[in-house]
């Protein structure tokens, strides 16, 4: 909008926004949480996702659709295979998302035919569909700088990290990028031949400028991980992170604050709701690294391994299910995670460093985005090992720089309200339509 544009007018309130997303909490939360704050604007919002997440949808008073794909996301199997780096994103896409497309957009069907306005997910591609079949307004959010696969800010890719070095080389990111359009063509063909049977025309690349909504994409990440860089939606905004963490205020229980309080700040182990159930040695190599820099440790290990793993605890290691990070965080030393965007973004808002071990999708990327903020370091899940990782937190708990520019991104990271930006934007669209 320019200085002298009249102002639109408010956007009627009691609009019926339908938002659909897929995949573990950290794809929950952003959206149930985007989703309360437009209902006490006064506007309907519906959550239409996996059933697996009915009760806890339900349980915010938030009106539940059920959409396939269903499935636990504590499936040890199906996490395994979804967290494989070279071909975990190619296993979502084509045997699960594509695998059930058309029941994706049969579900969705009812939900979208009375909403004012459709919130897409990035592979939740039955929503653009039934949005341009409909002709209801569409919005698209990203939860990480990857999703807009920029040549101008090339991402760190799990199966080829080193690549992200030719980004120095005219030309290269242009080409890179163009490999991996290419490459993840074939498996979306799926959404091709949906659109060709609903009479639509042939659509762009759903994964790349296809996931985009025309009238808004909405950044819901941090803007200190990346700038507007001109190969970018021209709508896209960076509305910052959306906080919402679970139904119930963050409480650590008991017990774990008497663990906190009877000792200095421990390193808090933690590998979010995906890598949890697909850990590989982790845990076993976190609590031996640990001991070995003579530091305290509390391990969230999820319901698998917490079983197999409490006969290592000791008085100065504890093995627990899980804890909000909200409240936990920022009593840690350092925190060591794997780099998914929400346990990124809490990480970030705790104000102490951090070791990024990326598995998956955009984790790698979000691993280098951390260093390039100067708040931490990596380590790939293959070099994952005690005496590693001992150095590496020897390193970042004597690193005077690194906390100071901890606390300096927390100050400016627990500023930014990803639910009000959002909803600024949404409300200034549907203000419009």
């Amino acid at each position: 909008m320019t200085p002298h544009a009249p102002t639109p007018p408010p956007a009627r309130r009691g609009r019926r926004v339908v938002l659909t997303t897929f995949g573990s909490f950290g794809d929950l939360n952003p959206y149930l949480g985007l989703a309360i704050g437009l209902r006490a604007r006064g506007h309907r919002p519906v959550l239409a996702t996996m059933p697996f997440y009915r009760s806890v949808i339900e349980r915010e008073g938030i009106e539940f659709h059920p959409v396939r794909p269903d499935g636990d996301p504590s499936d040890t199997q199906l996490l395994a295979r979804v967290m494989d780096a070279r071909r975990g994103s190619e296993y979502v896409i084509r045997d699960v998302m594509m695998a059930h497309l058309r029941q994706s957009y049969d579900d969705l069907l009812p939900a979208a035919r009375d909403a004012d306005l459709l919130v897409s997910h990035p592979i939740t591609f039955a929503t653009p569909v039934a949005a341009e079949k409909l002709g209801v307004p569409w919005v698209s959010g990203v939860l990480a700088p990857m999703s807009f696969f920029s040549r101008y800010d090339l991402p760190v890719f799990p199966n080829a990290p080193w690549a992200k070095s030719l980004e120095r080389v005219p030309g290269a990111a242009r080409v890179l990028v163009a490999m991996a359009r290419a490459a993840s063509r074939g498996w979306v063909r799926d959404v091709d031949r949906l659109r060709a049977d609903l009479g639509l025309p042939a659509g762009e690349h759903p994964v790349f400028e296809g996931q985009h909504a025309p009238g808004l994409v909405l950044a819901l990440f941090s803007s200190l991980l990346a700038r507007p860089q001109p190969d970018w939606p021209p709508n896209a905004r960076i509305a910052g992170p959306v906080w919402y963490n679970g139904a119930t205020p963050p409480a650590l229980g008991d017990e774990l604050e008497q663990f906190l309080e009877a000792g200095p700040p421990p390193v808090v182990f933690t590998l979010g709701t995906s890598a949890v159930n697909a850990p590989g040695s982790f845990f076993e190599e976190s609590i031996a690294a640990a001991r070995r820099a003579g530091l305290r440790a509390v391990l969230l290990a999820g319901r698998h391994a917490q079983v197999s793993l409490t006969a290592s605890a000791s008085p100065d290691v504890k093995v627990i299910d899980a804890a909000p990070h909200a409240a936990l965080m920022p009593r840690a030393a350092v925190v060591v995670h794997q780099g998914g965007a929400g346990t990124l973004h809490q990480a970030l808002r705790a104000g102490v460093p951090m070791l990024v071990v990326p598995y998956a999708h955009d984790q790698a990327d979000n691993a280098a985005r951390a260093v390039a903020l100067g708040v931490g370091r990596t380590v790939a899940p293959s070099r994952y090992r005690a005496a590693r990782v001992a150095d590496e937190l020897k390193r970042l708990t004597s690193d005077s720089v690194a906390a100071a520019r901890a606390t300096e991104v927390s100050g400016v990271v627990s500023r930014e309200d990803g639910v009000a930006a959002a909803s600024d934007a949404i409300e200034e669209l549907l203000s419009r339509v």
